[in-house]
């Protein structure tokens, strides 16, 4: 990792640096995998980039490339058929470490992994088609 895409205030990068210790499971020339240390299950794990980037919109292809690979590597070896991956983007987003990661949390069974209370679900919403499209097409032109 070169000092123009390192910040030595941010823990992930000092883990890929080797200052801070890890419990690394897996590791690639672009990503590091390792094992959380306040799991939320046995094997959950954080997948980072080897760059500092604090959202997905920072980071260059190439480590994008990389990661969702090394993803897959990482929730397969879990030894469970049920996972959740999960990425943050920003504090309201739930984001508390400014450094792309994921978060691979395995769901053995209905007491661990992540939980959601009773009644709590995603918020949906029930837009009209015209709305749809008036987004589609506001994204389609950012793309």
């Amino acid at each position: 990792m070169s000092s123009t895409n390192f910040d030595d205030k941010c823990p992930f990068c000092l883990i890929i640096k080797g200052t801070i210790p890890s419990f690394q499971v897996y590791e690639t020339e672009y990503s590091l995998a390792f094992l959380d240390i306040s799991p939320v299950s046995e094997g959950h794990t954080q997948v980072i980039p080897k760059y500092h980037a604090k959202t997905l919109g920072d980071l260059p292809d190439e480590y994008l490339r990389d990661i969702l690979p090394a993803v897959k590597k990482v929730a397969l070896a879990t030894g469970v058929e049920q996972y959740n991956v999960i990425q943050n983007n920003g504090k309201m987003a739930f984001q508390h470490v400014d450094h792309v990661h994921f978060h691979v949390v395995p769901k053995p069974n209905e007491q661990e992994g992540l939980i959601l209370t009773v009644g709590q679900n995603w918020p949906q919403t029930k837009p009209e088609k015209e709305v749809l499209a008036a987004t589609l097409a506001k994204m389609k032109a950012r793309i």
